[in-house]
C-alpha cells in the first residue's frame, strides 16, 4: 500500500517509514490519558518504523522516543500523511 500525502486514515494503517501528524484522538477514558501521556497530542509528528514480526504491536517514532502501539490502540489516532 501506498500512503498518499494529505491523505486522512488511522494511524494503524499508515505504510512502514511513512510520516504523519496526529490530528484526533477517537479514544477516551484511560486509553485516552495514556496516549496523551505518551506525547500523543493534536499536531505531534508521527513516523511508522518497524513492525513485529506477527504484525502487532508496530514501534513508532514520537517527539525522538520510539513506543510501541497494538492496532487496538492505533486505530483510534486518526493522521494526516505527510509523506
Amino acid at each position: 500500500m501506498i500512503t498518499i500525502t494529505g491523505k486522512i486514515m488511522t494511524l494503524d494503517k499508515l505504510d512502514i517509514g511513512s510520516k504523519c501528524i496526529l490530528k484526533k484522538l477517537l479514544a477516551d477514558g484511560i486509553t485516552k490519558r495514556r496516549l496523551l501521556d505518551l506525547g500523543l497530542v493534536k499536531k505531534t509528528q508521527i513516523k511508522a518504523l518497524y513492525k513485529s514480526p506477527s504484525g502487532d504491536p508496530i514501534a513508532y517514532e514520537v517527539r525522538g522516543a520510539v513506543i510501541a502501539l497494538r492496532s487496538e490502540e492505533s486505530s483510534k489516532i486518526v493522521v494526516e500523511c505527510i509523506n
